[in-house]
């Protein structure tokens, strides 16, 4: 038997798409949306329109913009001799909020976890070799999240890049063992970037 209107349902089941959403969850937001009046509801859905067609990957660091490149790339007064590789495009508002990094990134777009069928080819991993393969990068920062898949991907991205000659490091630990970039506060990351090491 079904409880809510097609339409109802089929809102609530595109919420529970998303991560973090539940069933419950879903359901709620679609009740919200349904009771946004009609020029709420249009903007909503015209903002998720805009930013699936204005939003892309910044040819250089594989950074959200709507820009031909990133206003970090296009910065001249940063160090792009320097680049620290992320996860995802939300670390990098983590590093940019303990004001201490001046260099530039590279967002990978996930990790390598086999468990959930993540390989290196499925990341961008391609993109920062033919980075550091150009010359002028003097040191790569690996400041993928210190759980298991984030260990992984900075060992394996290492080895990659031992033949190059770039020094490589990680973040010092600073930030505890399976914590999360996003959630880290500006004090610790600034010591994890201080006491960073070579790998």
């Amino acid at each position: 038997m079904q409880f809510f209107p097609a339409a109802l349902q089929n809102l609530a089941d595109q919420f529970a798409r998303l991560p973090g959403i539940g069933g419950k969850t879903a359901q709620r937001l679609a009740f919200h949306v349904l009771s946004l009046p009609m020029e709420d509801a249009e903007e909503f859905a015209a903002a998720i329109l805009e930013a699936k067609k204005t939003v892309k990957h910044c040819p250089r660091c594989q950074n959200l913009t709507d820009r031909e490149i990133c206003p970090i790339c296009d910065d001249e007064t940063r160090d792009h001799s320097l680049i620290c590789v992320v996860a995802e495009p939300k670390d990098v508002i983590a590093m940019e909020r303990s004001r201490e990094f001046r260099g530039v990134y590279h967002v990978l777009h996930g990790v390598i976890s086999p468990l959930n069928h993540v390989t290196q080819d499925d990341i961008r991993i391609k993109e920062l070799l033919q980075r550091v393969a150009k010359g002028d990068v003097r040191e790569i920062i690996m400041a993928t999240n210190p759980d298991t898949e984030g260990e992984a991907t900075a060992m394996y991205i290492s080895r990659l890049l031992r033949p190059m000659e770039t020094k490589v490091t990680r973040l010092a630990y600073g930030i505890s063992v399976g914590s999360q970039l996003e959630y880290a506060d500006e004090v610790t990351l600034a010591r994890a970037l201080e006491g960073r090491r070579e790998i």
